[in-house]
């Protein structure tokens, strides 16, 4: 009989339909994965109030602020093992997958500490409102006491994903994104929970996805299986995973921390427009999830194909991914010009979050080409083992860049409108940088002179 592979090898085969293969199971689980936060505002939204709304969709930038340095280093290890599985090296993914189970535990214990002694600060450093304010710390507060089922969900996933098999995490995303909206209606309009209801529906919803990749990882009979009894961090391998993912984990919490400043300014036009924004930032997510999809597709395909010192298809998967990626930008933007108000409603009906979300929709939507760019080129350089680069040039766009024009356009003008620009100026500033950079890097200069 033969053995079932879930495995995808991305070194061979028509370059569009293995990334198209690879990235269509990554955005539906991507969908799934951020349906959890999204039935929590439209539950809040429909059966609770506007601030219940705005506090549970502000909370995502303080907890990405927390996470997002952890899941850098993942997508470092991700890299480093995409890179062995490439060369065909069994023992060198192996050793990998165990070095990163151990760097996931050990994460989960700490980011759990500092979030919850970390709450209040954060609630305050985003000037929330003060009608908010009770919910947000309660929500905050559970959510951190179970963010492990989080982390260990990423991180298992993204060890799957480095071999090219995108659907059994799909699979558990669905799993889970189904029973968080079962307990949100149960928890909340059932028991009269509010937002402690929606908090704990979705860190029972993570954990069950996190058990699921897990035990998924320890039965299978792959180089990737979970070895716990021989469960270690091996040093050669962290310090290639540190080297690789540290910038990037440097940069996805210093942009993550930016934003919850970003979200001050917003906080200060009133809880409406910050239950606006929270909208918005909802329905942002879906419209950019085919871009960021094929942003992890192109790492991967490109850590593959380098593995396998196949560097002319390593480019020619980077040119077929920015194309589709704008297109996918078209395909989506349309619809968010034409019917915002439509989808601002299914949230909320308050006449002041219907005018904001519909405003910040129809603003942003027409740049998404310039996420496109930007996120292509450093998805594709990250897995080339380039990864300084663009942190720097994101830092430097959606954290300097971004602070400064906020603090001098907030001033000059106070307008809620120049404030919301802050997004798609630094996609713009961007875009422009990762461009000079990738031309100037000659990345495959690199590889070619070390296959010759």
């Amino acid at each position: 009989m033969t053995k079932l592979r879930r495995d995808v090898d991305l070194t061979q085969g028509v370059i569009w339909k293995q990334i198209v293969r690879f990235a269509l199971p990554l955005l539906i689980g991507n969908i799934f994965q951020i349906l959890y936060n999204t039935v929590d505002t439209l539950v809040v939204g429909n059966f609770v109030d506007k601030q219940a709304l705005g506090a549970v969709g502000m909370m995502g930038a303080p907890i990405n602020a927390l996470v997002s340095f952890f899941i850098g280093i993942a997508n470092g290890a991700t890299v480093v093992i995409s890179n062995f599985f490439g060369a065909k090296d069994d023992d060198g993914v192996s050793r990998a997958v165990q070095t990163t189970i151990a760097l996931a535990l050990m994460a989960s214990v700490i980011c759990t500490i500092m979030g919850i002694f970390a709450a209040p600060l954060l609630i305050k450093m985003m000037k929330t409102p003060i009608d908010m304010q009770a919910y947000a710390k309660e929500y905050l507060l559970i959510y951190f006491a179970g963010i492990s089922g989080l982390m260990i969900y990423n991180i298992g996933a993204g060890i799957m994903r480095a071999v090219g098999d995108s659907r059994r995490p799909l699979n558990f995303l669905i799993v889970s994104a189904v029973l968080n909206t079962v307990l949100d209606l149960v928890f909340v309009v059932g028991c009269g929970w509010k937002v402690k209801g929606v908090a704990l529906a979705t860190i029972i919803s993570q954990g069950i996805s996190a058990i699921l990749v897990m035990l998924a990882l320890t039965t299978t009979h792959a180089s990737y299986r979970i070895l716990w009894k021989g469960l270690k961090v091996h040093m050669p391998i962290f310090r290639r995973v540190i080297k690789i993912g540290l910038p990037s984990a440097i940069q996805s919490t210093i942009t993550s921390i930016s934003n919850v400043f970003v979200q001050g300014y917003i906080n200060g036009f009133g809880s409406g427009c910050a239950a606006g924004w929270t909208v918005y930032g909802k329905i942002d997510q879906y419209a950019l999830l085919p871009i960021n999809s094929l942003a992890i597709s192109a790492t991967t395909f490109v850590g593959q194909n380098i593995g396998a010192k196949d560097v002319k298809r390593a480019k020619n998967g980077i040119k077929i991914t920015l194309v589709m990626a704008f297109v996918c930008c078209v395909v989506v933007g349309i619809p968010l010009l034409t019917l915002s108000g439509f989808l601002v409603g299914l949230f909320n009906r308050d006449s002041e979050v219907l005018f904001y979300g519909s405003t910040f929709l129809r603003m942003m939507s027409p740049f998404y080409f310039l996420c496109a760019i930007n996120q292509m080129l450093a998805g594709s350089l990250r897995g080339a083992g380039y990864s300084t680069g663009p942190m720097a040039i994101m830092l430097a766009s959606f954290v300097a860049f971004r602070q400064l024009y906020l603090y001098v356009c907030s001033t000059l003008f106070g307008s809620i409108y120049v404030v919301a620009l802050a997004y798609p100026m630094g996609w713009m500033m961007c875009s422009l940088l990762m461009v000079i950079y990738y031309k100037k890097s000659n990345w495959e200069k690199k590889y070619l002179d070390e296959r010759s």
